[in-house]
């Protein structure tokens, strides 16, 4: 019976622990704690040097476990590596490769330049895969092929390519695979070699793949143990092993072929021919068909749409999935191109030769929608949708046919199922905010907006529609906000230029308002009414000189506005200026003509002047030469009274003013008044008596 007591129990009773520690790390590293892995290795790595400790003092130093300290001092540096603490980690390895006692431990250095890869520093790398390659024999082909590997990554990360061709075309000869294959491709791809990379595309291609084909999973008879069998083996993790392997080599071979076939000939489609024939050779013949598509995305991105159709059009008569795709294609240029017959009958095409596409059905919804038909387009929206729950592009027109049916709702519904899947798309959270608008529920329309404004900071439309709603609410601070923020990011936008201009009219800052109705007079130099807004603001701010100015510079771009004229009638008599008869002759021979110029019209007439009533002319005019405000400006006192031309030969030199009444404020003396006073003894009128 042992003695639990005994030094030699003790030592094997810590040894256990030590390893258990070592287990309880991997297993913590598995299941993605890294924290606690590098924690038990931390004090696995402590138990052991008590036990060595413990060892030296009852034996000789040759009866350490050297077996333990190693797997304690990989793994602890493991677990430094893994936690990014990369300095303690080359410490550790360090110590395991100085010490001659182990025998293998040069072979680490290999993660000593993973580690200095990670870092990027790549010079290190490299040399410290060429002393673990140094030290590794031959007989282990497959570890000293992935050393090189990773010596030729570091290289295409220096630039050095001339090198990394070295490393990729050894393992090419050696030991050939699709990572080695398609790195050679990009090194030949960078140096501009294209003999090079029609050879090394040649090599990928033969790659073997070293899997078993779909025929293995075909049943050729009726034997019902072996149908069993196949059954069993069609979908278990050795197969999808083989299919993971086989897609990821043809994702290879595709994008080796878009990236060289634009290079290696003379023309892109000739390069693009090139890599077809290569392919159809090859077991790969099934990848020819979608490089032939690929080209003809290629002649969409050059816009070159006619050589496109052509490519297209080449598999009309091709097996229903690869015509099914080239149809979808079609349709989807013939839609763009708005030629809509032609997109429905290839819509058509594409669903007839695959009823489960979803992008044909989506196609074919989309042709529907565009003649009118939004009942059926819901449908083919719909089919689409049962086919693929993910084809997102057909679960927004749904929600578009909805909302051009007008079933609110179901759009809403559509839309947020969307935003599920799609979470920052700017086009859906607009979607959702309108559709609360149209609901007139303004708080949610607000909330979704501000969603939107956080993945699309910058839209100046977002920030406009946020400055309406929140005006609507009466909220007018933190309407100027946002439209102030439109403004910001796009000046030209006259609604929102209107909208500033009349806050701040509003706000008794008739100054601040000039900036922004100049803005507008820039952008519709032909309008008069955004200079007639300048030259009022002028005015209400006090400064009758500038107002003057300005109504003579409009005067002489539009000389036969008779708002301009009255307007410096009123202030030159006021400022008792010499060009007052000037102006009032001016005014007559405008009213006179613009009087002639009615009777001609109403002439001209037949038998519609009884039904049209007097002075409808003369209303019109500030609409026709856009004299009168928008909306918002209307809505100030006195903007919605029409200017009427006096029929009578003395000159009405009286106007309105387009801003509305000015609030009355102290007058000072602009001259010194020659008459008296001839108004002392009246009564004030309310307006002028202090609120």
């Amino acid at each position: 019976m042992k003695n639990p007591d005994s030094s030699e129990e003790k030592i094997r009773q810590l040894e256990k622990k030590v390893n258990e520690l070592v287990e309880e790390s991997c297993i913590a590293n598995s299941c993605g704690d890294l924290k606690l892995a590098l924690e038990k290795a931390k004090e696995a790595g402590r138990k052991e040097r008590v036990l060595v400790r413990q060892r030296e003092q009852i034996s000789t130093p040759d009866n350490i476990n050297l077996d333990l300290t190693y797997s304690v001092l990989f793994n602890l540096a493991s677990q430094y590596a893994a936690n990014e603490m990369y300095a303690e980690a080359l410490n550790t390895y360090q110590v395991i490769v100085k010490n001659k006692m182990f025998s293998n431990g040069g072979r680490l250095k290999v993660n000593m330049g993973n580690i200095y890869l990670k870092q990027r520093n790549y010079s290190k790398a490299i040399k410290f895969y060429r002393m673990a390659l140094d030290q590794i024999p031959s007989v282990h082909k497959e570890m000293r092929i992935n050393i090189m590997q990773n010596i030729g990554v570091a290289f295409i990360k220096t630039g050095q390519y001339i090198d990394a061709i070295s490393s990729f075309e050894h393992i090419m000869s050696m030991s050939p695979n699709l990572k080695a294959g398609f790195n050679l491709i990009l090194c030949y791809f960078a140096i501009g070699d294209s003999e090079q990379m029609k050879k090394s595309f040649q090599k990928l291609i033969a790659v073997p793949l070293e899997v078993d084909y779909d025929d293995k999973y075909i049943s050729t008879n009726d034997d019902p143990h072996t149908n069993l069998l196949i059954e069993a083996i069609k979908n278990d993790s050795l197969r999808q092993i083989e299919r993971e392997r086989k897609s990821m080599a043809e994702e290879y071979i595709m994008t080796a072929a878009k990236l060289i076939a634009p290079v290696i000939e003379t023309s892109f489609a000739v390069g693009y021919d090139w890599c077809v024939e290569v392919v159809k050779a090859s077991h790969y013949v099934e990848l020819a068909n979608d490089l032939e598509i690929n080209k003809a995305t290629t002649y969409l991105r050059q816009q070159d749409f006619n050589q496109a159709l052509e490519t297209l059009k080449m598999f009309e008569k091709k097996d229903s999935r690869v015509k099914s795709a080239a149809a979808t294609n079609l349709s989807f240029l013939y839609y763009l191109e708005n030629e809509l017959a032609q997109a429905s009958n290839y819509a058509d095409l594409a669903v007839n030769s695959d009823r489960y596409n979803p992008a044909a059905l989506t196609n074919k919804g989309n042709t529907v929608f565009a003649n009118g038909d939004y009942e059926k387009a819901a449908e083919f929206y719909k089919e689409a949708l049962r086919n693929d729950s993910s084809c997102t592009e057909a679960l927004y027109n749904l929600g578009l046919t909805y909302k051009k049916l007008n079933r609110i709702d179901e759009a809403l519904d559509c839309f947020l199922k969307l935003h599920a899947i799609l979470r920052n798309s700017a086009q859906v959270l607009h979607q959702i905010a309108n559709l609360y608008e149209m609901m007139e529920d303004p708080n949610q329309a607000i909330e979704w907006l501000m969603q939107l404004i956080s993945v699309v900071p910058t839209d100046p439309h977002v920030l406009s529609k946020l400055g309406k709603l929140y005006d609507n609410e009466g909220d007018k601070s933190q309407a100027f906000h946002y439209y102030y923020e439109s403004y910001r990011y796009f000046p030209s936008n006259i609604e929102v230029i209107e909208w500033l201009g009349a806050y701040y009219i509003d706000t008794q800052f008739c100054e601040k308002a000039i900036e922004y109705f100049e803005r507008a007079a820039l952008i519709l130099p032909t309008q008069v009414k955004w200079q007639l807004m300048v030259a009022s603001c002028y005015r209400r701010s006090g400064n009758y000189q500038k107002a003057l100015e300005k109504y003579k510079v409009i005067h002489r771009k539009f000389p036969e506005n008779v708002e301009c004229l009255r307007f410096l009638v009123r202030l030159c008599t006021d400022m008792g200026l010499k060009e007052v008869q000037e102006y009032v002759t001016k005014l007559k021979k405008v009213e006179k003509l613009k009087e002639i110029r009615e009777q001609r019209i109403k002439s001209g007439r037949d038998g519609s002047a009884r039904s049209r009533k007097e002075g409808n002319a003369g209303g019109d005019t500030g609409g026709t030469k856009g004299e009168k405000l928008s909306a918002k400006l209307k809505a100030l006192p006195g903007t919605n009274e029409p200017y009427e031309s006096s029929s009578s030969k003395e000159i009405d030199a009286s106007y309105v003013d387009p801003l509305g009444p000015q609030a009355e404020r102290p007058k000072t003396a602009a001259r010194k008044r020659t008459e008296e006073d001839d108004f002392a003894d009246e009564e004030l009128g309310e307006d002028l008596l202090p609120e």
